[in-house]
C-alpha cells in the first residue's frame, strides 16, 4: 500500500511580486528550492496565511539569494504582494518506507525570505 506524506515544505515565506501574464506556476529563490529538496516543474501546494486560498501549481528556479517568491499566470490572483504563504510538496510511498521519512522542512526569515 502506498500513502501520500509531506515531502518538502517552506513554511512561511512572503509572496514579493505576481504576474498575471506569465505561463503559471511559483518562482521560489533556488537556495530554498535546494535547501527543501523542490526541483523544478515540480507540483507544489500553496496555503496562503493572509486569505485562506489554497491551489497548486509547479515550482520554478528563482535568482539565487534573491529571496523571489512570485505567483505567476492566474495564481497569481489568489495573492497580494506582502502576503505569507506556505510551499508545501508531496509523496508517495510504501507504507513502512512512509513511517520511517523525514520531509525537508525549512523556516526561512520571512522578513526577507533568507535561510539565515
Amino acid at each position: 500500500m502506498y500513502i501520500e506524506v509531506v515531502k518538502s515544505k517552506i513554511h512561511r515565506v512572503k509572496i514579493t511580486g505576481s504576474d498575471l501574464n506569465y505561463i503559471g506556476s511559483i518562482t521560489i529563490d533556488e537556495d530554498l528550492m535546494n535547501a527543501s529538496n523542490i526541483i523544478e516543474g515540480e507540483k507544489v501546494h500553496i496555503v496562503n496565511i493572509n486569505n485562506g486560498e489554497r491551489f497548486v501549481t509547479y515550482a520554478i528556479k528563482g535568482g539565487r539569494k534573491s529571496g523571489d517568491i512570485v505567483l505567476n499566470g492566474p495564481a497569481a490572483r489568489k495573492v497580494a504582494k506582502g502576503d505569507i504563504i506556505i510551499i508545501i510538496s508531496y509523496a508517495m510511498l510504501e507504507f513502512e518506507e512512509a513511517k520511517k521519512f523525514n520531509p525537508s522542512i525549512i523556516f526561512p526569515n520571512e522578513l526577507n525570505n533568507s535561510l539565515t
